[in-house]
């Protein structure tokens, strides 16, 4: 991860580097736009839909700040595993996993200070691809060539 100069890079009680202006109404912010955002969209939009009825997205929305916070500041909330939902959706392909990573980027690139934004980057880059080699497994593809997704590359 690179920080800006300007934006120094600060130990939170976690014992983490947490980048200036990065706090929990960030992360909220972050949650709250880039889920609107991906709802509307047109290639990951319907996975969601399918997946998540109506009625249940403020309490989801709630479980990703949870999951965000805690990986990025050390929160400790987020106590669930979701790795075996996503291996349990068929339906994804590389083209969500861009699409996720794409829209994720401009929306923390658009949000965040540079340092925070280049953290939420680096720790999407991460799980999207982890949820790929994963689904690869699951697939049955025993020695899969993927390249690694880069979210500016998307």
């Amino acid at each position: 991860m690179t920080t800006d100069p300007a934006d120094p890079p600060r130990l939170a009680r976690t014992g983490r580097l947490v980048p200036e202006g990065l706090d929990e109404a960030m992360v909220r912010a972050v949650v709250e736009t880039f889920y609107a955002r991906a709802r509307a969209d047109d290639v990951i939009g319907p996975v969601f839909s399918s997946k998540i009825a109506p009625d249940a997205w403020p309490a989801h929305l709630d479980t990703i700040t949870d999951f965000w916070a805690s990986m990025l500041l050390g929160a400790a909330r987020y106590g669930g595993r979701p790795m075996p939902k996503h291996l349990a959706m068929p339906e994804l392909t590389d083209a969500h996993f861009s699409r996720w990573l794409k829209l994720f980027a401009e929306t923390v690139l658009e949000l965040c200070p540079p340092g925070a934004a280049a953290l939420f980057i680096d720790r999407a880059e991460r799980i999207g691809n982890n949820f790929r080699m994963g689904l690869a497994l699951r697939r049955g593809e025993t020695d899969p060539q993927l390249t690694y997704l880069r979210a500016l590359d998307s």
